[in-house]
């Protein structure tokens, strides 16, 4: 049995615990990591891990934080942002409601394919001079007290050995190592579950109808590089296409209103397709020879009782909190904790104690979860309502550039100043958001159902496009102060002017408190009163209901 030491032991080589070490070299030059992976190398393209997709904090943490951005150039796809169809038992596309942009946003995002990315990652670390041990398999971890190292037993080549390091991190997904070890394992009242199956073939939904004039409403004419979301009550259906040239597609469903027994092997998700999206069961069963892989995941929304701790442990990734797939969260959450894991890394490399600032990273981490789960939970019947649930993508992207992004693309993840300085509006904005879940539901009880063929382009609301725009303005202090304040205003007068909307097409439904007064009566996609100063007012536009 060999035994060796590091600073970090790393258990767990897929996308969290390599950005981790790669993060951790570049911030510490010369640090002793080593990485365990269960997984040999290289990994299979295309039929490898689900979450595929990326927005702006993961792609920001990619090709930015971690410097891939060649790597992301090369070998995956600019994502045509997020698209939506409300087409349940539709095959005539141009005839439902679209969301989604003509052309692309200003802040580039990607679609993944994990195996390729990983393979690089793998590459990577070993090129900067870390240990990446794959195939390795952990047998059982000891915490040490006080200021012993950890100990990590292992298998590799068919030896047992031991590692022993001053930190230990989980990085290991549902294998959930420290999880189980400390009975970590909390609920977090989101029952969903997911299939998903990888097709070796481009999916083209931009040549699913024979409409040229639809085709080429978007600018260049490749909708298929979007995020594809095919919608109706209680799910969605997406279609991501991948650098390998295969196509992922994936059912993710709220448990009670679609149980997972109807559709986990892949003839009854087909079956289950045909009813519910004819289209995708079309162009599915056409290629079912090229058939890669099928997969499923049951109650795959979970949370952590504890994540960092004084005593140098630390999970991350999947590991620790996952919320839902839906708006891609998985990558911006393993950016902010392994920011987080470096700055805990950092104060005990300078001799400061960990404990204080572990809780209260934890506290701000967890309170980035929180926030994050509420537009999940209880939310997926919205899906099946075109008005409502493209008028909560708005908001809940507004919510999340206005905020969460401002913190993170500015660097602000441990500005415990600054959150100080903002805790009152901070708190507000929370609780505005926490409302306005619950108001999207008390519209759909009451909303009469609308499926127009309509495209609604965000593209069309200037301040929207500008909020993305400038996600990388570098601002000093008392700018990001003011930038934050701005749009957390700007978020009060958009649930104003959405709350307004519903209550003029739905008299007698009750809004939001503070919101009876609102300036102006917009409809949606005329949110005239919702830009803050410094952004550009958006002009009219039309409505479902114009």
């Amino acid at each position: 049995m060999s035994d060796t030491r590091h600073d970090v032991l790393i258990m767990g080589g897929g996308l969290a615990g390599l950005c981790l070490a790669l993060q951790l070299q570049q911030r510490f030059p010369g640090i002793a990591v080593r990485v365990l992976e269960r997984r040999a190398h290289p990994l299979p393209p295309a039929a490898h891990k689900v979450g595929e997709s990326s927005v702006e904090i993961g792609a920001h943490y990619f090709d930015t934080v971690i410097g891939l951005r060649d790597h992301l150039e090369e070998k995956h796809i600019h994502k045509f942002g997020f698209r939506f169809f409300y087409s349940e038992g539709r095959e005539d596309l141009p005839a439902v409601t679209e969301l989604g942009v003509r052309q692309v946003l200003p802040r580039v995002t990607y679609q993944l394919d994990r195996g390729i990315l990983e393979n690089h990652l793998g590459e990577e670390v070993r090129r900067r001079g870390m240990d990446f041990l794959d195939g390795a398999v952990v047998r059982g971890v000891d915490i040490a007290s006080g200021e012993d190292d950890h100990s990590v037993r292992y298998e590799h080549d068919g030896e047992s050995h031991v590692a022993r390091a001053r930190w230990v991190i989980d990085a290991a997904g549902r294998a959930n190592i420290l999880k189980r070890k400390f009975d970590l394992a909390e609920p977090n009242g989101h029952d969903a579950n997911s299939v998903w199956f990888r097709i070796d073939d481009k999916l083209e939904i931009d040549q699913w109808c024979n409409d040229e004039r639809w085709r080429l409403e978007c600018t260049p004419p490749e909708r298929w590089r979007s995020t594809n979301h095919l919608c109706g009550p209680g799910y969605w259906v997406w279609l991501i296409p991948l650098g390998s040239g295969a196509h992922s597609v994936g059912i993710v469903c709220d448990a009670k209103m679609h149980p997972l027994e109807t559709m986990n092997t892949f003839e009854k998700a087909m079956d289950w397709l045909k009813k519910f999206q004819p289209l995708v069961f079309r162009e599915c069963d056409s290629r079912r020879d090229k058939l890669l892989d099928f997969k499923f995941l049951r109650g795959f929304s979970h949370g952590c009782k504890q994540v960092f701790s004084g005593d140098r442990w630390a999970i991350t990734g999947e590991a620790g909190v996952f919320l839902d797939p839906f708006y891609s969260p998985g990558s911006d959450f393993i950016g902010m904790s392994n920011s987080y894991v470096c700055a805990l890394i950092e104060h005990d490399r300078k001799g400061d104690p960990v404990g204080p600032y572990a809780k209260i990273y934890q506290q701000l981490y967890f309170s980035f979860y929180e926030s994050t789960l509420t537009l999940y939970r209880d939310q997926y019947a919205l899906f099946g309502d075109a008005e409502i649930m493209s008028t909560k993508v708005i908001w809940d992207y507004s919510y999340y550039w206005g905020v969460l992004c401002q913190i993170v693309f500015q660097g602000r993840l441990t500005d415990l100043r600054l959150f100080a300085d903002l805790k009152a509006e901070l708190e507000s904005v929370r609780e505005l958001n926490i409302q306005m879940q619950a108001f999207f539901r008390r519209w759909l009880a009451v909303n009469p159902p609308l499926n127009p063929a309509t495209f609604l382009d965000q593209g069309e609301l200037p301040w929207f496009v500008e909020l993305n725009s400038r996600l990388h303005e570098p601002l000093d202090d008392a700018q990001v102060r003011e930038r934050i304040r701005g749009y957390i205003q700007m978020l009060r007068n958009l649930a104003a002017g959405i709350v307004a909307q519903a209550q003029a097409d739905c008299p007698g439904l009750a809004g939001l408190p503070g919101t009876g007064d609102a300036a102006a009566t917009p409809q949606l996609f005329e949110l005239a009163a919702c830009a803050p100063a410094g952004l550009t007012r958006p002009q009219p536009q039309r409505s479902m209901r114009a």
